[in-house]
């Protein structure tokens, strides 16, 4: 069997299956992070994420933003858990005729960036490769109060996004904003019970919070905010690559995060109880299934 037909997602479980990891770990693969034990009151969050040539990125694209995606889906992933990022260390793969000037753009990219989040960038590795490559592994900390994973969600949860989705692939996977600022309003200001980014498209990625939480959702297609780049609902539920910080809160949260003024945030959806499952209320007020796709490497 070769892994294109596995998927993805069977290969995450095929690994995870030998996980033999000891009581310093409290959570491993299945959320955005790893979750560490470090001190009394915080965690240790531990992510990491790979970005190829010709399938994260294209050799037309601007190198600056290459290198700086590289380093902004990591940091996507430390909001996802409610964390501060720290420390990264960056790994490069390398064509042996690719010019001096375009590696200095893709490290301009992630050193700014970088800076911006006040990360320290504390090593790495270089190698010979047939395509660039770029890997980022980033670690940040989080309260343990304020931890935030997908396994949480509860029956009449309101389901959040932090802004429009679709259409990404026109250029706002290359240039999106980490959600860290929402993020950390978000932990320090309400009890949020689950939350990811949003890499791999709306449904998708919401099923997994379904699927870790147990619980199932309905979306309604009037609320969901569509990037003007999109094509469509289909663009906003499947694309991906948005990077908006996807979360599920009680009702009585949801009324004070409506209210607060210092970021928008959309209501889009409901969870609901029996087994886990996906559908959505069209325009029409139609209810129909939602098929958990969106992007998959394989």
């Amino acid at each position: 069997m070769f892994i294109e037909k596995l998927g993805e997602f069977g290969l995450i479980k095929r690994f995870k299956e030998r996980l033999n990891n000891d009581s310093s770990v409290v959570r491993d693969s299945g959320d955005d992070c790893a979750v560490l034990r470090l001190d009394r009151k915080m965690y240790q969050l531990f992510t990491c994420d790979m970005l190829v040539e010709g399938v994260d990125f294209t050799s037309r694209d601007n190198p600056y933003f290459i290198g700086r995606k590289a380093l902004a889906v990591s940091i996507s992933d430390i909001a996802a858990c409610g964390g501060i990022p720290r420390y990264a260390v960056v790994s490069l793969g390398l064509p042996r005729n690719l010019t001096v000037n375009k590696v200095d753009k893709i490290a301009g990219g992630i050193f700014d960036l970088a800076a911006k989040y006040r990360i320290n960038i504390v090593g790495g590795d270089i190698s010979k490769a047939s395509r660039i490559v770029i890997d980022v592994s980033m670690l940040g900390v989080v309260e343990k109060t304020r931890l935030c994973l997908r396994s949480k969600a509860r029956r009449g949860d309101i389901i959040f996004v932090s802004g429009a989705l679709g259409g990404s692939l026109h250029g706002k996977h290359l240039t999106f904003e980490p959600r860290i600022k929402e993020s950390r309003f978000l932990v320090e200001h309400f009890k949020i019970n689950s939350m990811i980014d949003i890499s791999d498209g709306l449904a998708q990625d919401l099923w997994h919070i379904l699927e870790e939480s147990g619980v199932s959702a309905v979306l309604y297609e009037s609320l969901i905010p569509i990037n003007k780049e999109a094509s469509g609902i289909n663009s906003a539920l499947y694309n991906g690559e948005d990077f908006e910080l996807l979360f599920t809160v009680s009702r009585a949260e949801a009324k004070k995060i409506s209210a607060a003024k210092r970021y928008r945030f959309f209501p889009i959806g409901e969870v609901v109880s029996g087994g886990f499952g996906l559908s959505m209320v069209d325009r029409n007020n139609r209810e129909r299934k939602i098929i958990p796709g969106g992007y998959r490497h394989f």
